[in-house]
């Protein structure tokens, strides 16, 4: 028995297909083999055609079985990861209004301030652990605010995975832990929060049906399992917002586990049996995947929006001039050059959006104490990246201000972390064990539609034999000597203690 694990980034999609009977990964691709658009309509907005991502999707299936030998026929159930904080808006038929407003943009950060003091500090804190901020929620105001026409088109509000699993299976849903990225979720009473949705003057009747994140949610629609070639019984079993699955993939489950990872954003997700949350709204916190009501379990988000299209856009600028772009490996390797601390030399990771430290303000990247005459091209590569696990770092010590934070962190032997500076700066700076492992978002998606499917009767089981690859521990000299470094980086951007 085979199953679909689908995870929509923002720059690619990946697919992997799981053999539940083996207990592996036995294929995985991603799809397009160009980097996925993004629209920038105004300064600070992001947004990309949810069709495309379909279309994505659905050749990726395709070259499954006709390029890759897969006999697709076997999937039995698809998990689905996807991009958080996405607004998807369709009509009645499941098609889009308009092009979704992603993690990224900007636009809605504003409306979401002024929501969080209309509705009051204690209201929203007491129901969604925070503000309305820059999430899906605002989104939505910002479009019936601004686009009254386009707004009265759309049925349903959905997030972006909701909008593929509504492809494959026809049926319009949504689910609680996607709920709570939304900044819909009341934690309190573990249903809708109805006073911050009619608060802001929005339908209830946009939400569609809320199924849990494990399960049976809705079976393939005839007309795709014929154009796909996939079995007319397949489920859609299982569904997560990006940072819960890789959490979930990590097997970062229960109190006190904390999972990283360093792709196009730098985050660290930790969880909590305990409805933690930063009054400030530097982390936010949702529902985790395996939350229940005899079983409260909580992710605590810190997301810093620069980290690997940090490292993306120093790799354009010193590929300027060669017939291609040098590899991420020479990045590496020519950081570790520079001495630790990068002779003064400090990067701050911002520019891509607003940033929530910064309280959901649009926040400048930014070079300092740059000396012509000491400084070279290594010096900028280590300065990012200790600039990057310094952001990090910072999101962490806020964590354990609340009582959601570890000794240990998790990460996928992927992105930044296939830099070994990287990962000396990261388990240092942090002073925590890092261990490594050899998974992925779309393996974690598939094994977790393994376990919505009823293939496996725990999570345990079905991530049983992921592959710890490396496991790192702090050298007290380099702590206190990062701490130093640290320490001068965060009295610079005066950001809030």
């Amino acid at each position: 028995m085979y199953f679909l694990g689908v995870d929509i980034g923002s720059s690619s999609i990946k697919l992997s297909v799981f053999n539940a009977e083996i207990g592996l990964e036995i294929k995985a691709i991603t799809v397009p083999d160009f980097e996925t658009p993004i629209l920038s309509p105004q300064s600070g907005w992001a947004e990309q055609d949810p069709n495309l991502w379909w279309q994505y999707i659905k050749d990726g299936i395709l070259k499954l079985k006709h390029q890759e030998g897969i006999d697709i026929s076997k999937i039995q159930g698809i998990g689905i990861g996807y991009q958080m904080h996405g607004l998807v808006l369709v009509d009645e038929n499941l098609e889009p209004v308009r092009s979704s407003i992603i993690w990224c943009d900007g636009r809605a950060a504003e409306i979401g301030r002024q929501w969080y003091q209309t509705i009051g500090v204690d209201a929203c804190q007491n129901q969604i652990l925070g503000s309305p901020g820059n999430f899906t929620a605002s989104k939505l105001k910002w479009v019936q605010e601004n686009q009254p026409e386009i707004f009265e088109k759309a049925a349903y509000m959905m997030l972006p995975g909701d909008f593929i699993a509504a492809k494959f299976t026809g049926v319009a849903q949504t689910s609680t832990s996607g709920l709570s990225e939304a900044a819909l979720w009341n934690f309190k009473e573990g249903g809708l929060a109805n006073d911050i949705l009619n608060g802001m003057g929005l339908s209830e009747k946009l939400i569609p049906e809320v199924v849990p994140t494990f399960g049976h949610q809705a079976i393939i629609d005839s007309k795709v399992a014929s154009e796909l070639g996939l079995n007319t019984q397949v489920k859609v079993t299982y569904r997560a917002g990006d940072q819960p699955n890789n959490a979930l993939s990590l097997q970062v489950l229960n109190p006190g586990e904390v999972g990283a990872n360093a792709g196009t954003s730098a985050v660290i997700y930790s969880v909590t049996d305990q409805d933690a949350f930063d009054k400030n709204n530097r982390v936010n916190t949702f529902l985790h995947v395996n939350n229940t009501k005899e079983h409260k379990r909580n992710g605590v988000l810190l997301c810093i929006n620069g980290s690997g299209i940090l490292y993306q856009w120093l790799r354009k600028l010193m590929s300027v001039g060669a017939t291609a772009p040098i590899p991420y490996d020479l990045l590496n390797d020519l950081a570790t050059k520079a001495p630790l601390g990068s002779e003064g030399l400090r990067f701050y990771p911002f520019g891509n959006g607003v940033e929530r430290i910064f309280d959901n303000k649009e926040v400048n990247s930014g070079i300092e104490f740059l000396n012509f005459n000491i400084h070279q091209p290594e010096h900028v590569v280590r300065a990012a990246c200790e600039g990057i696990v310094f952001a990090m770092n910072y999101g962490f010590d806020v964590m354990k201000s609340i009582g959601a934070s570890g000794n240990s962190v998790k990460a996928s032997y992927a992105n930044l972390f296939l830099s070994p500076l990287f990962r000396e700066i990261f388990v240092n700076t942090t002073n925590t064990v890092l261990n490594l492992y050899e998974t992925s978002g779309a393996d974690g998606a598939a094994r977790g539609a393994a376990y919505g499917w009823g293939y496996y009767n725990s999570l345990k089981e079905a991530f049983g034999n992921i592959k710890l690859m490396e496991e790192l521990e702090p050298n007290r000299n380099l702590v206190n000597q990062y701490q130093d470094v640290y320490q001068h980086w965060k009295e610079q951007i005066k950001i809030q203690d």
